[in-house]
């Protein structure tokens, strides 16, 4: 018994002399002149926040978004407290289809889901199934439908709903119909977006395989069951379904050329057919930065701003015949580098950083909702998401 209590006593001398030894160590760091603490190095600082662009390749490109990333400082980098601390969303600029605003203070992982939400995830409406009656143009069926899938069409999804078994009903299902002619006697003709005719009554094609007793006076079965016009529900009253664009090119017919078809159109997403994406491009950069660390003036000024492609820096003048090169337009910036690849003098004058928590997304509209409805649906989607993982977890 006496060497079990000889042994904790001994265990326990050896615990309290390493902790006493690393609070000593610990108090000799910070009383350091050079170690701040509660505060990073400008230096450590400066690679945590920035990515420094050289003239071959870019440095400090990692994020450390965990919280324990710089604890030995006593320095708290929790990714949650920052963000509800420095996120906000600024816009730049607002057209009817194009939309360019600033992300500050978010992760670039969720940046990148942000925008992939965007591409694949927000639902459209568009052609799936083509019913062709008639093509005698040069344009193979086939090509045709896929062409016609490819028309963004001007309905808000959300008024839909997803067509999972094959009846196509008015809660659905849009219905278009395209018939033209090409005269004989004239000239070849342009079919366009603009010739696509909605049917608000749903399918006016019968179905092939109707009961042949079926009596001449009841209504042909057609493809699509609808129980009312989908006219005469409010939301479409007032805003008739058509193609976002109406010179949007289908086909050129020659003389006595002819095509007949109805296209019917459903909801989906990007995820299962790039058709569905409800934008064009959409990216982001991070914001740049460009620090001149030297003055560089009068030919050297003329230089800079010459071989710059975009144009982003300017000449003033300082007085006395002398000129200086500016930075005028940094968002500009491409980060082609050509700036800093005329030598290592030059890349000793000039710093070009990006932002790592900074984001200039622009996003472009194919028509079928304007660029802040999109946004807004895309961060519902992403609350979604995450909504269903705290859930899964707890």
């Amino acid at each position: 018994m006496s060497s079990d209590n000889e042994d904790t006593t001994s265990s326990s001398e050896s615990e309290g002399a390493d902790s006493v030894k690393e609070n000593a160590t610990l108090e000799f760091i910070e009383n350091l002149s050079d170690v701040p603490m509660g505060r990073l190095p400008s230096n450590i600082e400066f690679q945590r926040t920035r990515v420094d662009c050289k003239a071959d390749a870019p440095i400090h490109t990692d994020t450390f978004q965990y919280s324990g990333a710089y604890s030995s400082m006593r320095v708290e980098n929790s990714f949650l407290d920052n963000f509800c601390d420095n996120f906000r969303v600024e816009v730049i600029r607002l057209t009817e289809d194009e939309m360019e605003f600033d992300m500050i203070g978010i992760d670039p992982a969720l940046a990148n889901a942000f925008r992939r939400i965007l591409i694949s995830e927000v639902p459209t409406m568009a052609i799936e199934k083509v019913l062709i009656a008639n093509n005698t143009s040069v344009i193979q069926d086939e090509v045709l439908a896929h062409r016609l899938g490819l028309i963004p069409i001007k309905a808000d999804p959300r008024l839909f709903e997803y067509a999972e078994n094959n009846t196509a009903s008015e809660k659905n299902t849009i219905v278009f119909k395209l018939h033209v002619c090409c005269e004989r006697s004239g000239q070849r003709l342009s079919v366009k977006s603009k010739e696509l005719i909605w049917l608000p009554n749903g399918s006016e094609f019968p179905l092939e395989s109707q009961d042949s007793k079926t009596g001449s006076s009841s209504k042909p079965k057609t493809y699509t069951s609808f129980t009312c016009s989908q006219d005469s529900l409010p939301e479409f009253s007032s805003n008739p379904i058509a193609p976002a664009l109406g010179d949007i090119l289908i086909a050129r017919l020659g003389p006595g050329q002819e095509i007949e078809l109805e296209a019917h159109a459903v909801k989906g997403i990007g995820k299962t057919h790039s058709k569905w994406s409800p934008v064009t491009p959409v990216w982001y950069k991070m914001l740049p930065e460009i620090v001149l660390l030297e003055d560089i003036e009068d030919q050297q000024a003329e230089k800079l701003v010459a071989i710059c492609p975009v144009k982003v820096f300017d000449i003033e003048d300082i007085g006395k015949g002398k000129k200086r090169a500016t930075v005028a337009r940094p968002r500009a910036c491409t980060l082609c580098r050509e700036c800093i690849r005329e030598g290592k003098g030059w890349e000793n004058a000039i710093s070009l950083q990006r932002k790592k928590d900074h984001f200039i997304f622009t996003i472009e509209s194919s028509g079928v909702f304007p660029p802040e409805v999109l946004v807004t649906e895309a961060v519902k989607i992403l609350e979604e998401k995450c909504d269903r993982v705290i859930s899964d977890l707890s």
